[in-house]
């Protein structure tokens, strides 16, 4: 089965998108397509999107609008529509007893500027401190430790412009399993630590992908790699998560859960 999925919002779109990403994956057999109408913040915005759209009646449509004239255009459009935002403001008017202020554009602004700074420190930590880059490791809230293409950079980012989190990583090489302890460069940091681990199989694949034919990508090799990293993560009892079929927002929630970082989402 294949369907047709629209993402539409007077801002980013993201909110939608993600809870359309958490929707799709309860439904594996079907083929989705995915489309993403960002800024739909006019009326002749909505009236040149109603008309685009108009031919298709299976599409579903997750909307995000907080203007009633706009939003009421987008209800009309063809295909089944659930209007995210309506629901949720009436349920927590509801709860507060308070009427919602919904103007265009809030969910994503700047409100708090020294939020919004930390994001951006973070990103440049999580830049300055990546694939072992950097000396002190100080600052982190969290350094990622695993073999070589395991998936260690996009969770430090991800921690960084969503949440704040300063998260550095560290590769683990074949030097660092002749000895089987922790590197110098992380030993005083090890309750900063969280190992991530993978399918050797999968390993493989990524790094043949990079490394074509080389003993890097090697079957043998990544297997043996990922054995030993698992080794070390159980003797320093270094809390760690399989990547392999495991999205960033998932590993990324496991690690603020494990370490306790209790960081707001923007």
């Amino acid at each position: 089965m294949k369907r047709r999925i629209l993402f539409i919002s007077d801002g980013t779109g993201i909110t939608a998108e993600t809870l359309g990403h958490s929707l799709m994956t309860q439904f594996p057999d079907v083929e989705f397509e995915e489309r993403r109408h960002a800024f739909i913040d006019t009326l002749e915005k909505a009236e040149a999107l109603h008309q685009q759209l108009q031919a298709d009646e299976n599409n579903l449509i997750l909307l995000t609008v907080a203007d009633e004239a706009i939003r009421k255009i987008l209800l009309e459009l063809p295909g089944q529509v659930l209007d995210i935002f309506s629901f949720a403001v009436s349920w927590m008017s509801k709860a507060l007893g308070q009427a919602p202020e919904q103007h265009v554009g809030h969910a994503h602004g700047m409100v708090d500027l020294k939020a919004y700074q930390r994001r951006i420190d973070a990103i440049n930590y999580a830049l300055t401190f990546d694939d072992g880059l950097g000396r002190d490791y100080g600052e982190a809230d969290v350094i990622l430790v695993g073999v070589s293409r395991s998936g260690k950079t996009p969770p430090c980012l991800y921690l960084a412009l969503h949440f704040g989190v300063k998260a550095a990583n560290y590769p683990l090489t074949e030097n660092d399993f002749e000895s089987m302890n922790l590197p110098p460069m992380l030993a005083p940091w090890q309750d900063k630590l969280f190992g991530l681990s993978i399918d050797p199989f999968r390993l493989a694949q990524i790094r043949e992908a990079r490394k074509p034919g080389s003993s890097y990508a090697r079957l043998n090799t990544c297997r043996m790699e990922v054995q030993y990293a698992e080794r070390l993560f159980k003797r320093y009892r270094i809390p760690f998560l399989n990547t392999t079929e495991t999205s960033i927002e998932e590993i990324s929630a496991k690690i603020l859960s494990v370490l306790k970082l209790e960081k707001p989402l923007y």
